[in-house]
């Protein structure tokens, strides 16, 4: 019955995963720069990187289901027909004492990021069913306490992924989740669990309020107290609980102590402790220029699921050029399998995608935001001083690569650069547009020009 109620979830992934597409944070509606020195000289190297990944890794993996959503009372969930509410949470919960991550390598991880061309990570530490990837001292619901994996060496799995990335250069980021559904003072099991709110009314129980508060702060001070060595990013999931709800505002000075310049990404909430925006599935419409970051899945879903929809490396480029012109930065969701590594399929696209990023990354590296970023498929970036321009061809999945590529504006002085090959070709202007002809014998595959005005 087990095995049947595990395949009927995994048939069942991608009908939850569009459906929860439809409920994704869209950022917030405005922006307030930080005041400490820190964290906008840490800002501004986060924003060179450009390129990162965001790796949603747990229970959920064993089923391989989107991530803690079935958890969740609400409309537009999709469980296993005939299953029942009650019933699906104690199976869910179960699942912690059966995760045993026996080829967990962090190493592996690091390598395949790494030759994609990614410069930062953030791994997820907790999500919303409550289940730490960190040894807590605060529940015994973690890798580190509930299964077979508490007995491994690795046990503090958080601990060996911020080590390893952090030994390789990468910016470290811990992602959070402010919501805990298996905490009984978040969801008390008193009252029924109507949606993804806490379950009561704080003015009727503020004892358990203050107890959730407590609780969501100490976890937030193991992982940011020196422990876990120094973060770059604290990124908190779960909008519809503020951090200052949760005491970010006390955690966050004694955190910066440890990190100094710690970036605060309490996504979706407006205010000081959100350092910088992250539109989710999405790209914005138009450039901004505050810190901002889409987070976009190398599938269909954030964690491992069965016959994932891929994109294709050339749908990421076409992405991450986007995003860079329009001034943020692209974390790539990819989960680890349940048994902890990166499956071949998802290595394929990485590779193909590191291998341009090692020709034509100085377009996308380093770059910041120009006035005129957008013409057609044709997006451009600037270096740092202003001097250099950088033009990429985001070439649409099926489609041939076009022998001259043509723009208005941004008009090139001297030859124009081909990064994917290295030579130099002759650009001619007239009335404002801009033509240049593609040397022959390129890939089909976005096409990166470096020119001076």
């Amino acid at each position: 019955m087990k095995r049947i109620l595990i395949a009927a979830v995994g048939l069942l992934t991608a009908i939850s995963a569009l459906a929860q597409n439809s409920f994704v944070h869209e950022k917030s509606d405005g922006y307030e720069w930080p005041t400490d020195p820190q964290v906008l000289q840490k800002l501004d190297q986060w924003q060179d990187l450009k390129f990162g990944v965001l790796m949603h890794w747990g229970i959920y993996s064993i089923p391989g289901i989107v991530e803690s959503w079935e958890l969740c009372n609400e409309d537009w969930i999709v469980r296993p027909k005939g299953s029942t509410y009650e019933g699906f949470k104690q199976w869910y919960w179960g699942l912690a004492k059966e995760f045993n991550p026996v080829n967990f390598n962090p190493g592996q991880w690091a390598d395949v990021f790494e030759d994609a061309g990614m410069k930062y990570m953030i791994f997820t530490t907790k999500h919303h069913d409550g289940f730490c990837m960190f040894d807590s001292e605060y529940t015994d619901y973690s890798v580190a306490k509930a299964g077979p994996f508490a007995s491994d060496p690795r046990k503090d799995i958080a601990k060996h992924v911020f080590d390893t990335f952090r030994a390789r250069n990468f910016m470290v980021g811990a992602y959070f989740s402010k919501p805990d559904w298996h905490c009984e003072w978040f969801w008390n099991p008193y009252y029924a669990t109507p949606n993804r709110m806490f379950n009561y009314k704080v003015k009727m129980h503020p004892d358990w309020w203050e107890n959730y508060v407590n609780f969501t702060k100490n976890q937030l001070g193991e992982l940011t107290g020196g422990r876990y060595g120094q973060l770059d990013i604290l990124w908190l999931d779960g909008g519809w609980i503020r951090g200052d709800q949760v005491g970010l505002d006390e955690v966050l000075p004694e955190a910066r102590k440890v990190s100094p310049g710690l970036i605060s990404v309490d996504r979706t909430i407006q205010g000081r402790n959100e350092n910088y925006q992250t539109p989710e599935q999405s790209i914005p419409d138009r450039q901004i220029k505050h810190p901002w970051e889409s987070c976009i899945t190398l599938g269909h879903a954030w964690g491992w699921v069965p016959r994932q929809n891929w994109k294709t490396a050339r749908k990421i480029i076409g992405s991450l050029a986007e995003i860079t012109a329009k001034g943020g930065c692209l974390a790539l969701g990819v989960g680890p399998t349940a048994d902890g590594i990166i499956q071949d399929e998802a290595i394929v696209i990485l590779k193909e995608i590191g291998a341009w990023m090692r020709r034509c990354g100085e377009a996308i590296y380093n770059t910041r935001i120009t006035d005129n970023y957008n013409d057609g498929k044709i997006w451009f970036n600037a270096s740092k001083d202003g001097k250099t321009l950088y033009a990429i061809y985001a070439l649409p999945d099926g489609e041939n690569l076009p022998g001259e590529l043509s723009w208005n504006g941004n008009l090139p002085k001297g030859k124009v650069t081909v990064l994917n090959n290295g030579k130099k070709v002759k650009a001619t202007i007239k009335d404002g547009t801009v033509s240049v002809k593609l040397p022959k014998g390129l890939a089909d595959e976005p096409v990166a020009l470096k020119f001076s005005l």
